[in-house]
Parts: structure tokens; C-alpha cells; sequence
């Protein structure tokens, strides 16, 4: 049923949470496989590039950042590939999601207060409103 799925990361607790759900639905199917995927944002990007020593040395450093993820699916032994992507988070996962054909896109909430989702969006509203494949919001 879900033997495809793309689950939406940032290093926060909700994605840790959001890998545990996603991990949980793949254990269910027979070969699935997650596709894991990070958005950088333009400007932190930036920074990054100008403070690292190098590709290398830029790449480890993502890396860590997702390490608990990463070795979370690998002890439930879950495959997945990690991607990163440039640009605005909410319209780079869904034109992620929408070019590629998944069962399922798993996301963590980001738990604005009402105020903050009223004024600036939840990458996670944005990604349900405009997505084309079922999406599970975990908090």
C-alpha cells in the first residue's frame, strides 16, 4: 500500500517522530523504500558553502544533522535514500513530491501558534493544500 514514501525532514523532534511513523507504515510492506529529503534554505545555504572547508566537509556536516534519522531507519532496517533540495521548503517538497511517484508523503508538524501559522503558513499546510499524493502530518 505504502511501499513509497517520501518523508519530509528538518532535524527537529517532529521529525524524529515523523521518521518513526514512516518507518512504522514501511515495516508493514515488502521492500518499501523511503525517500528521505531535507530542503535547504537559500540563504542558510549560503552560509553554509562560505564557512565549510569544503564539499566534503559540507556534506558531513548535513550529515550529522540527520545522523539520529539516519540511524533510526538503519536499526529498523528500513531502506532510504537522503536527498537535499534548494530553495523554500512548503513549494520544493510538494514539486518534489508531485515529479515523483509516491504512496505516501510523511511530514512533522512545527507546532506555530496560531498567530505564526496565520501570518507566515506551515510548511506542513502548505504541503497538504498543494500535494497530489496522501500526506500524514505527525505531531
Amino acid at each position: 500500500m505504502y511501499s513509497t514514501i517520501l518523508l519530509a525532514i528538518d532535524g527537529s523532534k517532529n521529525s524524529l517522530r515523523a521518521t518513526a511513523e514512516a518507518a512504522k507504515l514501511a515495516s508493514l510492506q515488502e521492500n518499501p523504500v523511503i525517500t528521505v529529503v531535507h530542503v535547504l534554505n537559500i540563504s542558510q545555504s549560503k552560509y553554509d558553502v562560505l564557512h565549510a572547508q569544503g564539499t566534503a566537509d559540507l556534506e558531513l556536516a548535513r550529515r550529522k544533522k540527520f545522523a539520529s534519522i539516519e540511524e533510526y531507519l538503519q536499526s529498523n532496517h528500513i531502506a532510504y535514500q537522503l536527498i537535499f533540495l534548494h530553495g523554500e521548503p512548503g513549494p520544493i517538497i510538494v514539486e518534489y513530491a508531485n515529479q515523483n511517484s509516491f504512496d505516501l508523503l510523511v511530514i512533522g508538524s512545527r507546532g506555530l501558534n496560531s498567530l505564526q501559522e496565520m501570518v507566515l503558513g506551515s510548511v506542513s499546510h502548505k504541503v497538504i493544500k498543494r500535494a497530489k499524493c496522501p500526506v500524514l502530518v505527525v505531531k
